[in-house]
């Protein structure tokens, strides 16, 4: 009897010793990582480090262009609800909004957010008309201006001549395109674009300028660049002080450019590039 007594013994601590252990492994795989690795820049967390928080799932769209699960729908072709004209509504016609007439709407009618935002991922469309009468600035001119400071020039690019920093991908009055991908006019186009606000000290002076991604139909025209100011024609941009937030506004050039399938994601703070140094990332 002792014999067996001790037998059982042993297979019971055997037991547990193999269910701690099964435990074990299927706790680190529900959470794989590693604790023995050197610690990261900013000194909290290790390289693979398994307690480090996973990403927010978000659902893409089901179609290219379309709106992932946590973007704010600023115009979807059904209603102007999310924007304001300064003068008087814009155009809306067959899923569309167009650029009025400035007879019709008495004067220059840009058009503003509602909604304000600081840095922000955009995607917009955008159809320059057809056929083309004018040359230059005035064909199919418009513009992306984030925080209502900022442009990214919306203009007829094909086959139209122009100075560089102002056609279409431009950072206008600053920085031309790295290439020309525009479509024939007529044909929707689009932007993919990465802005990042402005950071200013509590004196108002600069701590970092704006940033802007930018992709035209599918290619890259603005990689991170910086940018020198609020826009100006003729004019170098400076920077003077503002809140972290202001509306995204659709200039209205003199010329009926069309929109669609407007929509954002506002980033968070760990979203935007910094230095490793001192960050904590």
């Amino acid at each position: 009897m002792k014999g067996n007594e001790g037998m059982k013994r042993i297979h019971a601590v055997m037991a547990m010793t193999v269910g701690i252990m099964a435990g074990t492994l299927a706790q680190a795989a529900d959470k794989p990582g590693f604790t023995d690795t050197p610690m990261l820049p900013g000194g909290k967390w290790h390289v693979h480090d398994p307690d480090r928080p996973a990403p927010t799932v978000v659902t893409p769209a089901a179609t290219p262009g379309g709106a992932p699960s946590d973007a704010i729908i600023l115009f979807d072709g059904s209603s102007l609800d999310a924007w304001r004209g300064e003068r008087a509504p814009w155009t809306l016609d067959r899923g569309a909004m167009t650029v009025p007439s400035r007879a019709s709407s008495g004067g220059e009618n840009n058009l503003i957010s509602k909604q304000a935002f600081g840095d922000v991922q955009l995607h917009l469309e955008f159809r320059s008309p057809t056929p083309p009468q004018k040359s230059s600035q005035d064909r199919g001119n418009s513009g992306i201006w984030f925080m209502q400071r900022y442009e990214v020039q919306i203009l007829d690019g094909y086959d139209n001549a122009t100075y560089a920093d102002g056609t279409v991908g431009a950072v206008y009055a600053w920085k031309p395109p790295l290439v020309n991908p525009s479509r024939r006019p007529g044909e929707w186009q689009s932007y993919d674009i990465i802005f990042e606000r402005p950071r200013f000290a509590a004196d108002g002076s600069l701590l970092r300028p704006a940033y802007v991604t930018a992709l035209l139909n599918g290619v890259l025209v603005q990689n991170h660049q910086a940018m020198l100011g609020t826009t100006v024609w003729r004019t170098v941009g400076q920077y003077q002080a503002h809140g972290d937030t202001a509306p995204i506004q659709l200039q209205d050039h003199d010329s009926a450019v069309s929109f669609r399938n407007i929509w954002v994601r506002p980033l968070p703070e760990d979203a935007i590039a910094q230095d490793l140094k001192g960050t904590g990332q």
